[in-house]
């Protein structure tokens, strides 16, 4: 398998992310009742994948249905000032002094409902269960990186300049997020709430979680183990923080979090050329991410066939009404020849439009799989 380092051709992946309602409009949508709406949205992303993109992503024959639940957050929230639902925002941190505001925080903690779980599984069969094998997946996050919390918390401005003039309140917040991060983990792990994503799951910031590594040893399918898992931290928003700072202030609170994890993946968009020297501590760590913002001949050097070297090409030739076939073949065999040698994966991603043509994801598609296979 790739992720298991063994030795295949460059796999290809495309995800248009945000920008699936340029391919799939709601016009297009037929069911009329809002969750059955959502499964047909799902469905349809399926066969896309598999009738048009035509990427290396595998079509299986389940229908993943997540536990319903309610986050009750940190004990602190943003209040979001936005226009609309795809424009920008900002925000107004609530945690606004350490030492007045940091006693109403609390832990963060979910509420499961159970029955209302178990009702939509049933429905799921009751709808699909003669042509798909339904399933609980329940997904808890995306990245464990913690930043982004914080962040959301503190203000990113204000995470900058307290590195600089506080630096005892940001220690303090990242032990605190570290304290709450492992015990919602602790939480999951305890209530048989976590789930394999050594398949087909996400797993990262790309592709899937393919491997013949996992679950390790003494796994038991009634109460899965951190251990049987990928874990993915990231920092993406300290990108422009000192390796020197990301080392002191961030990554000491991620790597107890990664520790529990049986294999790891690292990093977003942020180039990680330059925190190499940090990230690479982490234990059992598979995949790495190569931004485009990255030092690509670089970080094949660090790599090597080591680890998997996630690529990712910039998505804004595709944000064009008519792509320029010829730039995005030219960039791709430029970083393609300066990660030679690695185990490639190449990952189109977090796209915000499509110039409003649907088939700018299948040209680039095309054009990776013929790049890879030279």
């Amino acid at each position: 398998m790739h992720n298991d380092l063994q030795l295949v051709r460059p796999l290809v992946f495309c995800d248009p992310e945000m920008e699936w309602n340029e391919i799939i409009g709601q016009n297009q949508i037929l069911c009329k009742k809002p969750l059955f709406r959502v499964w047909e949205m799902i469905l349809r992303k399926e066969i896309h994948w598999a009738t048009q993109l035509q990427d290396d992503r595998v079509i299986e024959p389940f229908f993943n249905v997540p536990y319903e639940y309610v986050d009750m957050g940190w004990g602190l929230k943003e209040i979001v000032h936005q226009q609309n639902d795809r424009g920008s925002y900002v925000w107004d941190p609530p945690l606004t002094n350490y030492d007045e505001d940091f006693n109403k925080l609390r832990f963060q903690r979910i509420e499961v409902d159970f029955e209302k779980t178990q009702r939509i599984v049933g429905l799921a069969n009751d709808v699909l269960g003669d042509i798909l094998t339904v399933r609980f997946r329940g997904v808890w996050w995306w990245t464990l990186g913690m930043t982004w919390s914080y962040i959301l918390l503190r203000g990113l401005e204000n995470l900058m300049v307290d590195m600089m003039v506080n630096p005892d309140g940001v220690h303090k917040l990242m032990s605190f997020l570290r304290d709450g991060t492992m015990q919602f983990i602790d939480f999951l792990e305890n209530k048989g709430l976590l789930t394999l994503n050594n398949g087909g799951a996400y797993v990262g910031s790309g592709v899937f979680g393919w491997t013949s590594q996992l679950p390790q040893i003494g796994f038991n399918p009634d109460k899965i183990r951190t251990g049987d898992m990928w874990g993915f931290a990231e920092s993406h928003e300290t990108v422009r923080v000192s390796p020197e700072m990301f080392e002191e202030f961030i990554f000491p609170y991620q790597l107890p979090i990664l520790e529990r994890f049986g294999l790891n993946c690292y990093g977003c968009c942020e180039p990680l050329d330059l925190r190499w020297h940090v990230v690479k501590k982490v234990p059992r760590l598979r995949r790495v991410s190569v931004s485009p913002w990255s030092d690509h001949a670089l970080m094949s050097e660090y790599l090597q066939n080591k680890y998997v070297l996630s690529m990712k090409p910039s998505p804004t030739p595709l944000a064009m009404p008519e792509i320029d076939k010829t730039v995005i073949r030219a960039g791709l065999r430029k970083d393609i020849k300066a990660t030679r040698g690695c185990h490639v994966e190449i990952i189109m991603k977090d796209n915000h439009t499509l110039g409003n043509n649907p088939n700018n994801a299948v040209y680039w598609c095309s054009i990776a799989k013929e790049e890879m296979e030279k």
